[in-house]
């Protein structure tokens, strides 16, 4: 870091003419906002595969970390329990059916029987039960197969969705549905993925408005426009567009969570990769460069040296934003459009020195500015940080 000097060197007894140093003028242009976030990749549903009936298990059917459909086979529990109980209730059902037929034409006869005063009131009151409680023997018989086809369906374990089978929990033969094999494995909807990042809540307030524009439009209709940069540094050759906003901040961690929606079409993400989303949050219209290298540093204040039109130092307090580029940075304040700032030999200079002005041609300062959005990326630690930074002072010089 260079740090500007608190004192005047003494005057030099040989006159060596003004100190030649390199200027730059302060540029102007449209500087999106780019942020990038630390976070891990997760299934948008995450399903636990779970027996819901007790036995053995037969079989296992799938390929460990394959990729399955809702519906496709992964556990079978030993059915002949199962099937025992259907056929015991069907034959019940069967004997509850044929005790009806006969109680049944029990209560017609007595029906017509009462009607023509043959037979007494009390007599055909108890017919007409007989037959009712029957009746409700049959349908509590058909339950009891429809429950025991329910159970014997419940043997065939399936999956619940679209997705990627994890591994498997349990072992053939091991007794599931019941004590520690709960869970048999996890399916995870893989396409799309979430990229699930937390915020500190300083950044969730610098960009409350952009996120909350963005929330309430329709799903389909936000832009996808957010990258993602994996682990091995590549880039995603899919964008993805947000998916939702946290509804609280975490007490513990003071930070908000935020879900990017990326398409997965070659099933090559998986839950638990981390990476960094890159987001173009905003646009600051018109706003002020200049070389990083022309900021200097004196008791935690920017400073820059301007060159005034009669060739003379100025060393000025200066606010700046976020770096551009990849050597350039916003001044939001202390800078005009046009003003001439030192970017080399600025040690050499005091307040109020007059100095001999060449160009700054660097060639890689001109090609930064005008680089692509991909690579006007910058950290919320360095955003954080250059939001922080404010005040102005006045730099005296004292002998």
């Amino acid at each position: 870091m260079t740090v500007f000097a608190s004192c005047e060197k003494p005057a030099s007894t040989t006159s060596a003419g003004p100190p030649e140093v390199l200027v730059t003028e302060v540029t102007q242009k449209d500087v999106p906002v780019i942020l990038e976030f630390v976070g891990t990749l997760n299934g948008v549903e995450n399903a636990q595969v779970r027996a819901r009936e007790v036995g053995y298990l037969q079989t296992i059917a799938y390929q460990q970390g394959g990729y399955v459909k809702k519906g496709d086979l992964l556990f079978e529990i030993d059915p002949r329990p199962f099937i025992a109980a259907l056929d015991q209730a069907k034959g019940q059902l069967q004997e509850a059916q044929a005790t009806l037929l006969g109680v049944e034409f029990d209560a017609k006869s007595a029906k017509e029987l009462f009607d023509k005063k043959v037979i007494s009131e009390q007599q055909y009151v108890n017919e007409t039960q007989g037959y009712q409680t029957k009746f409700a023997a049959v349908a509590a018989a058909q339950a009891a197969v429809d429950n025991a086809q329910l159970n014997l369906s419940y043997t065939k374990i399936t999956s619940p969705l679209d997705g990627i089978a994890g591994q498997q929990q349990a072992q053939i033969g091991d007794l599931v549905g019941t004590g520690e094999n709960q869970v048999l494995t996890t399916v995870s909807q893989i396409a799309p993925m979430w990229f699930l990042l937390p915020i500190s809540e300083q950044t969730y307030w610098q960009f409350a408005d952009a996120l909350k524009e963005a929330m309430a439009r329709p799903e389909a209709e936000r832009p996808e426009k957010v990258e993602l940069i994996l682990a091995d540094g590549s880039v995603y050759p899919h964008k993805g567009k947000f998916a939702f906003v946290g509804r609280y901040v975490d007490e513990k961690t003071g930070t908000i969570q935020i879900a990017i929606s990326f398409p997965n079409p070659e099933l090559t993400l998986r839950p638990g990769q981390y990476g960094r989303a890159r987001a173009e949050i905003k646009t600051i219209p018109n706003a002020l460069l200049i070389p990083q290298q022309a900021v200097s540093q004196l008791q935690g204040y920017d400073q820059v040296v301007v060159v005034s039109p009669d060739g003379k130092a100025e060393i000025r307090t200066v606010k700046v934003g976020q770096p551009y580029g990849r050597n350039m940075i916003v001044v939001t304040q202390g800078l005009k459009l046009g003003e001439k700032v030192i970017v080399e030999g600025f040690q050499k200079v005091r307040q109020g020195m007059e100095v001999s002005a060449k160009t700054y041609t660097d060639a890689s300062t001109t090609q930064g500015a005008q680089n692509d959005s991909k690579r006007n990326s910058t950290s919320q630690t360095k955003s954080a940080t250059a939001g922080q930074k404010s005040g102005e002072s006045g730099v005296g010089r004292s002998g």
